[in-house]
């Protein structure tokens, strides 16, 4: 399990090295789309490695916001959805 073992960032480049020649390899363009990806991100998902820290908090939090607004569509005072967000999630 990659988040459970105790690899550094040197371990993690090789293995997502190791990944990109291995998908390559399959030739499909929708695997190509999933490189572009991981390859613009490569600098962020390696950094996960040295620290062990992501935003999966920040992405909870903001999921809630979503649902959240997605109840109380057409409140048009800012104010009170600020103050019923803060008194939820604070």
């Amino acid at each position: 399990d990659i988040f459970n073992k105790k690899s550094g960032p040197d371990e993690a480049r090789l293995n997502l090295a190791r990944w990109y020649n291995e998908v390559e390899k399959f030739d499909y363009m929708e695997f190509n789309k999933v490189l572009d990806t991981f390859s613009n991100h490569s600098t962020t998902i390696i950094n996960y490695f040295e620290e062990r820290l992501t935003n999966a908090s920040a992405e909870l939090f903001n999921a809630k916001i979503k649902a959240f607004r997605s109840q109380l569509r057409g409140v048009a005072d800012l104010k009170f959805f600020m103050f019923r967000l803060a008194r939820l999630y604070a």
